[in-house]
């Protein structure tokens, strides 16, 4: 007996030791700053005023199209060519589907590959229920208390008046790039980015690839979770998504008779079924990836637990899985989202529908998450389809390329903070750009308190002068680090 506890303690001890070395040998990445540009001097004052201005124009995509009014949209170009005279004159440009925009400044030397910069045009609409929330009117573009507040600041005119910002400096300097460089500014990428996908068929069209694209997505957070401090999170990867049409159907009829389950009924326990066996949650890929590459910034306990997540997977998983969006870094998400059944109280249905909103993380797909679905209602008598355009989970992009390290770099020395990769849980235009790219990378060079995020899309958003400030040198030295 003896000799088994004397086993026992000599294998806890080894197991101590290896868990405390892994632990102990876990080391960050230090970018090399060296190449770096210097940071230019930005004309903040003008750089509000134009953000201000592009904030004015309300360039609202509905999800009825019916309900946009294109002529803002050309009111904007127009303003942009105008407020920007020598990178217009630098480049050339056109409008490709229903209203993008593609920006060539073409490069001296026809072997390097391009680069492109995307922001988009549009904004969401303001709910009228919260006009009465706004420090101040949301398509004033009112410049106060250190911000150029409204709708569009950060999501995403910030970062359109931002790059343009930047090639004009560098185009009133005289500044020639060796690399091509686009612009693609998407007139829709709040319904849905079919503008996005026209400039990426156009450009595929020509032959153009590029080295990478870059796009929003993420920023660096100031309260990153894990550390409790900033930390720049640079997107390589992002969700799929897709939507799932639920339909039952029934007899209708009067209300005053009703069979035992109605359409409205069944499509509900429909809806139940699959939102209660959605996807498990599972950490590896991205997740994993973005964690150990910050476990050096943590506690040594957290840490600990990082580096051997062969053993704490578990645990990691339910730390992780604690909010809502730590949850959804780790599977596919379900969100049931409308319902719709009789036109009136006393009417029995004869169709109930229910939309339900999949984003699809990396090892899914469209048509597995059909067929979870499909599994998930049983014999229910529902009929399940997917609507519209499902778009599956992008590639992940490489974090050892030149591309990459040039982003890590400047989110570096701008954020003096850790830089790690991660997966955007949203949606955006880059996912278009897979097919004309090597790597598509989302990151604004925002500093964000987890907090901030809630006004992307909700009330008060804003864009803080030193924010916008850092954006416009962050593009310009990104221009020049990547084409000069």
């Amino acid at each position: 007996m003896k000799r088994i506890v004397s086993l026992g303690l000599a294998a806890f001890a080894v197991l101590v030791c290896v868990l405390i070395v892994r632990t102990l040998t876990l080391h960050a990445s230090s970018p090399d700053l060296s190449k770096l540009p210097p940071a230019p001097q930005v004309d903040t004052e003008a750089a509000a005023q134009h953000l201000s201005r592009a904030v004015q124009f309300q360039t609202v995509s509905h999800q009825d199209p019916a309900q946009d009014d294109k002529s803002i949209w050309a009111a904007q170009r127009a303003w942009l060519e105008t407020t920007y005279p020598a990178f217009h004159q630098a480049s050339s440009h056109e409008l490709v589907g229903g209203g993008a925009l593609i920006y060539q400044w073409k490069g001296s030397d026809p072997s390097l590959a391009p680069v492109i910069l995307m922001a988009h045009q549009d904004v969401v609409p303001v709910a009228e229920e919260t006009l009465n929330l706004w420090q101040a009117p949301p398509f004033s573009g009112a410049i106060r208390d250190g911000s150029v507040w409204g709708r569009g600041a950060i999501d995403d005119k910030g970062s359109l008046i931002s790059i343009m910002e930047a090639a004009e400096a560098l185009a009133r300097q005289g500044f020639k790039p060796k690399r091509t460089i686009y612009l693609v500014s998407g007139q829709d990428e709040e319904v849905g980015g079919s503008g996005a996908r026209d400039a990426a068929a156009a450009l595929k069209a020509r032959g153009v690839h590029a080295a990478y694209a870059l796009d929003e997505g993420m920023a660096v957070i100031m309260d990153y979770p894990a550390t409790h401090g900033p930390v720049a999170v640079i997107g390589v990867s992002e969700k799929g998504m897709v939507t799932l049409k639920v339909t039952a159907r029934s007899a209708g009829g009067h209300s005053s008779a009703p069979p035992k389950d109605t359409a409205a009924v069944t499509v509900s326990k429909a809806v139940v079924a699959i939102n209660d066996h959605g996807f498990p949650l599972q950490y590896k890929g991205l997740t994993q990836t973005s964690l150990k590459a910050v476990a050096p910034s943590m506690p040594f306990l957290s840490r600990l637990f990082v580096a051997n997540d062969w053993l704490f997977a578990p645990l990691l998983i339910k730390t992780i899985g604690a909010t809502d969006q730590g949850k959804a870094t780790l599977h596919t998400t379900t969100a049931p989202t409308m319902l719709s059944a009789s036109p009136k109280s006393n009417v029995l249905p004869a169709v109930a529908m229910a939309r339900i909103n999949f984003r699809i993380a990396p090892g899914d797909t469209p048509q597995s998450v059909l067929d979870h679905a499909r599994r998930a209602v049983g014999n229910l008598p529902v009929e399940i389809d997917i609507e519209g355009v499902a778009q599956a989970p992008s590639p992940v992009s490489s974090t050892q390329s030149a591309s990459y390290k040039t982003l890590e770099a400047l989110a570096a020395d701008i954020s003096h903070a850790p830089v790690i990769p991660g997966l955007v849980t949203a949606a955006t235009d880059g996912r278009s750009m897979v097919s004309v790219a090597d790597d598509v990378y989302r990151f604004q060079p925002i500093q964000f308190h987890l907090k901030d995020i809630e006004m992307v899309h909700g009330a008060n958003e804003h864009l803080t002068l030193t924010n916008l400030t850092a954006m416009v040198s962050f593009y310009e030295r990104l221009i020049q680090a990547s084409a000069g």
